[in-house]
């Protein structure tokens, strides 16, 4: 998994944020938002699973759209596409999970084979899977779909994990938070870069959606009762501030579509 540098296109500039203690924040409150307004639409606002994955699902590919038709990093483009993606992959394994009756075993180890057969092809075409590197329209396309598979494998996880087996939700984020930590510490070490930063969005996932439940769950099933319209809306919030401070800093890109 070494990273091979690839000259950038003349039209690109690289597609994603830089990776700072900001970038994590955003993605885990991010993997936490997925989580509670997916429940929020389907339960709360009754619009059902359906629907929810209906209207959720156009809304992200209005977002990727806009994404991919970029030539640079966008703050508010790019979050809102990670956003909706986390509320899609958790729409994702909740069908197969409730609509369908997969076990979370059986959907946790195909999206697992699926992520890693992706890392796989995307390897072998592009010779890296830096996210420094996003630079061409194919790279980006591999970069998404990843994510994507990331988001689904991470909430089949966390189900299996705070559900299936019966860890909780508390213990559930104590067990994920150690796991990054520890992906951190090695990193810190002179751990693998890529290698590393994979395992630590893969794992933010599962971290997220334990700690999604643990805020929004009556106190009765484990969690501390706040609600998924509260915590959607706090957690929001703070989303909306760290991307506006982030696209202040940030040129407005051109929208145009690329030659590629």
């Amino acid at each position: 998994m070494s990273c091979i540098p690839a000259q950038p296109t003349k039209s690109w500039l690289n597609k994603v944020p830089e990776v700072t203690l900001a970038f994590w924040i955003i993605k885990i409150m991010s993997t936490t938002v997925g989580e509670t307004v997916a429940d929020f639409l389907a339960v709360n606002a009754g619009w059902g699973q359906g629907a929810t994955r209906s209207v959720m699902g156009a809304f992200l590919i209005a977002a990727l759209v806009m994404q991919v038709r970029t030539r640079r990093y966008t703050p508010w483009i790019y979050w809102l596409t990670v956003v909706l993606i986390s509320v899609v992959g958790t729409q994702i394994t909740d069908l197969l999970t409730d609509g369908l009756g997969i076990s979370l075993y059986l959907s946790t180890a195909a999206f697992s084979a699926l992520l890693a057969a992706l890392f796989y092809v995307w390897y072998r075409v592009e010779r890296t899977l830096s996210i420094h590197d996003i630079v061409t329209r194919r790279r980006e396309l591999f970069y998404w779909a990843t994510i994507l598979c990331t988001f689904a494998l991470g909430t089949a996880a966390g189900d299996l994990a705070t559900e299936a087996l019966g860890l909780g939700f508390t213990l559930g984020v104590m067990a994920f938070g150690s796991l990054i930590g520890l992906t951190f510490a090695i990193w810190r070490m002179g751990g693998h870069a890529v290698l590393t930063f994979w395992i630590a969005y893969i794992l933010t996932r599962p971290f997220g959606a334990a700690l999604g439940d643990l805020l929004t769950q009556a106190k009765a099933y484990g969690g501390l009762g706040l609600g998924a319209m509260w915590t959607s809306a706090l957690f929001l919030s703070v989303i909306v501030i760290l991307v506006s401070i982030a696209q202040r800093h940030t040129r407005s890109p051109e929208l145009v579509p690329t030659s590629r």
